[in-house]
């Protein structure tokens, strides 16, 4: 990773007037984001992308400058203000003395367990912080300036503007590379649907236009951009470009709406959705939420597809933008399609193939509830899932009889997650069809999707692994496998084909392989 002189020269703690105790450099695709204990600077990269333009000093001053202003709206304590980049005989120091080379907007740094985003991952974002962030975001939309310039951004025309340059520049020539995370097909459909929405949807473009619903609004509002802290803080607005902040307000809470469907929260979005409507008194907004919604997630995936092109951006940053470039135009194709999914996804296979391992790490990457049989079925027999059960084969708990039971519970608690919103994962071996044609029959009944991937592994793989969880004590906290070698032989003899359109995923991998493997084919 190779960054500008002056940027690696701001990695010593010497190059900052506090003298922090340690510096952590982050980036996004605009900006280098400097974090000390206290503070954080960020400095606007010189790119040019079209919708915004920081490729001179003078530039980047002017922005840097736009930026405090317009976000002490609704964050009026966290922005210090601007301060220069200097360059004096060799050093390069933050705020002087010497020539400058760049600027940085200063702000208080943020306790990670405020950020809203850390809060939904972690469930600890209740209904009532879901409906204040909505009536903050309602009072400053009914502030928000707007007059017949920055109406006129809200037309029909003006906003097919906006869409057709988010698809040249995801579909054009030079944009090869995030080919790999949206293909032409998809983007064809989800091109076709906003056309087809702004077309027949003229009238109600110009009401909102007529009511004044265009307004100077915050542009960026998703769960990253939101501190939860005694109030509500919200911050990191757009200050690039007039034609993204100049908006309809629906547009605005479009977005934190579908970062919460991006975070398997359906249920919470729409409690946000809901509030922010009655307190706007909006009767014609929720009209617009899921177009403005394909938009939004469109515009996000664009975002993370750039940042993956980027070469200055180390390996690990660039899967993660590509994962997140999939998973939202994914998300932007299932709004084109009619509105939010669900998604049931099984995990099955035969015992020690590694089902749980990635069901644990494709919970962690898509925020989904994973449900194990290995708990539910222990819950059901009273007896704690850390437990270590001695059975034989369809012998006690793991009787066909009780079997049957802990299947039914287990889908039916998959299909009680669907019906809130959320994408779930069932974690079983689901060794006979039966079981799969009930999981697929809850899901439809439940209006979600179904996918089911199959871990696969050798014998010789499957007996090394049980023999070494069996020698080893229970991990503290987690569910325990009660398999052993010679359940396993009579499990396997008994095991039916796994039938439909499936992913396989082979214990010769290894966990980052088969996660990322399973994601791609999830959400391609």
């Amino acid at each position: 990773m190779t960054l500008p002189a002056h940027i690696t020269a701001l990695l010593d703690p010497e190059a900052y007037p506090e003298r922090p105790a340690s510096i952590e450099l982050r980036q996004t695709h605009i900006s280098y984001i400097f974090f000390t204990p206290d503070a954080v600077y960020k400095i606007k990269k010189p790119v040019n992308f079209g919708f915004l333009d920081f490729s001179t000093p003078a530039k980047r001053l002017f922005y840097c400058n736009e930026e405090v202003r317009l976000n002490k709206r609704l964050a009026p304590d966290m922005y210090y203000g601007v301060v220069p980049v200097c360059e004096e005989g060799g050093r390069v120091r933050v705020g002087g003395p010497g020539t400058p080379v760049d600027y940085a907007v200063k702000m208080t740094r943020l306790r990670p367990e405020t950020i809203l985003e850390e809060m939904v991952k972690k469930d600890e974002a209740a209904p009532e912080i879901i409906k204040k962030v909505a009536q903050v975001i309602a009072g400053f939309h009914k502030a928000a300036a707007t007059d017949a310039r920055i109406s006129a951004f809200g037309s029909a025309d003006a906003i097919r503007k906006n869409c057709e340059e988010n698809f040249s520049q995801t579909g054009g020539g030079g944009a090869a590379a995030m080919s790999m995370s949206i293909s032409r097909e998809r983007l064809g459909a989800i091109r076709g649907y906003a056309v087809g929405f702004l077309k027949s949807n003229e009238a109600l473009f110009q009401r909102r236009v007529k009511d004044g619903f265009i307004r100077d609004c915050h542009g960026d509002i998703h769960l990253e951009n939101i501190s939860i802290d005694g109030g509500v803080r919200i911050f990191d607005c757009i200050e690039f470009s007039e034609r993204f902040r100049f908006s309809d307000t629906a547009s605005d809470i479009a977005f934190l709406s579908m970062d919460l469907d991006f975070h398997n929260r359906h249920d919470l979005a729409r409690l946000l959705e809901d509030e922010y409507l009655s307190a706007m008194n909006d009767s014609d907004g929720g009209k617009l939420l899921n177009f403005y919604k394909c938009y939004r997630a469109y515009v996000r995936g664009k975002v993370d597809g750039l940042k993956f092109m980027e070469a200055e951006v180390t390996d690990a940053e660039k899967s993660e933008a590509f994962l997140s470039a999939l998973r939202h135009f994914h998300l932007s194709a299932v709004y084109a399609s009619g509105g939010f999914i669900p998604m049931m996804i099984i995990l099955g296979g035969l015992s020690g193939t590694g089902k749980t391992a990635l069901a644990m790490r494709l919970a962690k990457t898509i925020n989904a509830p994973a449900v194990s049989s290995d708990t539910v079925r222990k819950e059901l027999a009273g007896v704690s899932p850390h437990e270590r059960l001695s059975a034989g084969f369809q012998k006690g708990i793991y009787s066909a009889e009780f079997t049957e039971k802990t299947y039914n519970e287990l889908v039916l608690r998959g299909a009680g997650l669907l019906r809130q919103g959320r994408t779930c994962i069932l974690d079983a071996t689901f060794s006979k069809n039966s079981f799969i044609e009930k999981a697929r029959a809850a899901a439809l009944s439940a209006k979600g999707g179904f996918k089911i991937i199959e871990c696969r592994a050798g014998d010789e793989t499957i007996k090394d692994r049980i023999t070494k969880r069996l020698a080893m004590p229970p991990a503290p906290g987690e569910p325990v496998s009660d398999i052993t070698w010679e359940v396993y032989q009579e499990q396997k003899r008994s095991f039916e084909a796994i039938g439909g359109p499936i992913l396989s995923c082979n214990a010769e991998k290894t966990l980052d392989e088969n996660s990322l493997l399973a994601i791609k084919w999830l959400f391609s």
